[in-house]
């Protein structure tokens, strides 16, 4: 969802900058991208925070971080260009398409409410319907048994380090978008795009057939 369907890491950004500061913790650009980006907050708090968090703690330090990032966003959430004209070509072709985020719930309303998508998606799961959050696979492979299609005649499109991990660890084929990370740095990566607007149904065709 975040950095796929939204453009929402500058503002994510914005938001941590604000979580940080106010806990006197400094991450490099390199550290944010390499322990932060694409992971669940419970996967990366507790150890950003020292390692020694109980769960309620790490729980009230991530909703905290959200909540920064849903009030600076507000009022600027868009959907990544061409994305709709593709999800209604999608439609049309009868492509099932899922979410599969690590974000909290109150992201996944917040954004396809903002945007008008919630009618779209035929499967969304997010950070509470896995155990291990990206790059464990289990979030791809949870979202293709709710499909009921096999994960290798699936198409991932990610714009993280962990989501791309994540992907071809479920076996799918992974397009990466460079919302986040130049093409370069999405190891492993099958296709990549700047925007929906370069992507067809034919591609996830070849990428499938392939």
């Amino acid at each position: 969802m975040d950095g796929v369907i939204i453009d929402s890491n500058p503002f994510h950004k914005k938001a941590l900058d604000i979580f940080l500061s106010k806990y006197n913790i400094q991450l490099s650009e390199n550290e944010r991208k390499t322990k932060l980006y694409g992971r669940a907050n419970k996967d990366w708090i507790n150890e950003v925070f020292g390692g020694n968090l109980t769960d309620a703690e790490v729980q009230k330090l991530g909703d905290e971080k959200e909540m920064y990032w849903r009030e600076v966003y507000k009022n600027d959430i868009k959907p990544v260009k061409g994305l709709v004209y593709f999800l209604n070509k999608l439609k049309e072709k009868q492509i099932q398409f899922a979410i599969g985020t690590s974000a909290p719930f109150e992201n996944v309303e917040f954004t396809l409410k903002n945007c008008n998508l919630y009618s779209y998606f035929d499967v969304i799961l997010d950070q509470r319907h896995v155990n291990k959050g990206k790059p464990n696979p289990e979030i791809y492979i949870n979202c293709a048994k709710k499909l009921g299609i096999l994960p290798q005649h699936c198409v991932v499109i990610e714009d993280s380090i962990a989501g791309v991990q994540a992907g071809l660890a479920a076996g799918c084929k992974v397009i990466g978008i460079t919302t986040t990370h130049p093409a370069n740095e999405l190891l492993g990566i099958h296709k990549s795009i700047t925007d929906f607007d370069e992507l067809q149904i034919s591609d996830l065709e070849n990428l499938i057939l392939d």
